[in-house]
Parts: structure tokens; C-alpha cells; sequence
């Protein structure tokens, strides 16, 4: 080999970064709102050239697809307590992560739908409710979640609040309200 290349395991760690480079700039626009950003932009932003851009993407669509697979995997990385946290605070957490991920999800998925039809936006929806059971199920053993609602029952009534226009300020009671009605006692004060 060449004194002045690199070795192979060094090439790949620097394609790995630059991959996650580029996710992370489109991440960055999708979460301001920036949904027409060109692929010159994104590699632009990423600090390399439409060459590697399109060896890591080779399209538009790739690009959206990786995207919302990386945002759904970090949700499901994310179904976990932390170290001494109660599980019912851990659940919470997760599901208030999972409703901040909705309008990011819903940007993402419709531009993938405008680029390849309803066929071509796969569902992961059975992959977070499988990340977020454990959490679910280690909540209401403790007796701090009701044990009469499913995850697919949250997950829907989460879906329902991230439908109704408004920003924020608007969403949030809704959210909380929803959450605190979650908790054990509010079970019990029925």
C-alpha cells in the first residue's frame, strides 16, 4: 500500500463519518422545516463533494429512506431507563420522545411518499412498539402506568394529539394531559 493513503479500516471510518455527516445535516434541515434542500445543498453543508454525497445516496429517495430509518432507530435505541430512574418516569420520557419525532417523521415520510408512492414508505411502527414494550410492561408492573391501556392504544392517542394544528404551546397541555391520564392513580381516582 501506499505510504500516502490511508489503510483500509481508517477509509471506512471516514465513510462512516461521512455518511452520518450527511444524515445529520438533513436531519438538521427536516427539523427546521426545510424540506426542498437540493442534494448540492446537503453536501455542501456536509463539507463533501456530490461525488461522495451520491456514493453514500445515490438518490433523493435514499437519502429520505436512510434518514427515517436512522430517526426511528434512534427512538428505539432511546426505549431504555436510565440507571435508579422509576420506570414510569423512563416510559414517559420515551413517549414524549416519541411525540417530538412525529412532525420530523411526518416531513420525511411525505416527501418520500411524493418520491416513491405509498409502497415505497415502509412502516416501523411494529419496530418502536417492540423497543417501547419492555418499558410499558416494566411501568405497569410497578404499578405507576394503568395497566388497562396497550402501547398501540398510546402510540394512537400520541398520532391523535400530533394531527390537531397548532405549535407547541398549543400541543403541549394536550400532551401532558394525555400522559398524566397514563398514570396509575389517575386509574384509580376513576
Amino acid at each position: 500500500m501506499a505510504a500516502d493513503r490511508p489503510s483500509f479500516p481508517a477509509r471506512r471510518a471516514a465513510a462512516e463519518r461521512n455518511r452520518d455527516t450527511l444524515l445529520s445535516v438533513a436531519r438538521e434541515a427536516f427539523a427546521r422545516g426545510e424540506t426542498d434542500l437540493s442534494m448540492a445543498e446537503v453536501a455542501r453543508r456536509a463539507g463533501v463533494g456530490m461525488a461522495t454525497l451520491y456514493r453514500n445516496f445515490p438518490g433523493r429517495r435514499e437519502l429520505l429512506e436512510a434518514l427515517y430509518a436512522d430517526e426511528v432507530e434512534a427512538l428505539c435505541e432511546a426505549a431504555a431507563a436510565e440507571p435508579g430512574q422509576p420506570p414510569g418516569e423512563a416510559l414517559i420520557a420515551w413517549l414524549r420522545r416519541q411525540f417530538a419525532f412525529i412532525p420530523h417523521k411526518r416531513l420525511i415520510v411525505s416527501e418520500l411518499l411524493e418520491h416513491t408512492g405509498p409502497e415505497g414508505v415502509p412502516s416501523k411502527r411494529g419496530r418502536a412498539l417492540d423497543a417501547g414494550r419492555p418499558l410499558l410492561a416494566a411501568a405497569q408492573e410497578a404499578g405507576e402506568i394503568r395497566a388497562d391501556i396497550t402501547l398501540e392504544q398510546i402510540f394512537d392517542l400520541i398520532v391523535a394529539i400530533a394531527k390537531v394544528h397548532g405549535g407547541p404551546d398549543y400541543l403541549e397541555p394536550m400532551v401532558a394531559t394525555m400522559l398524566d391520564g397514563l398514570r396509575a392513580q389517575a386509574a384509580r381516582a376513576r
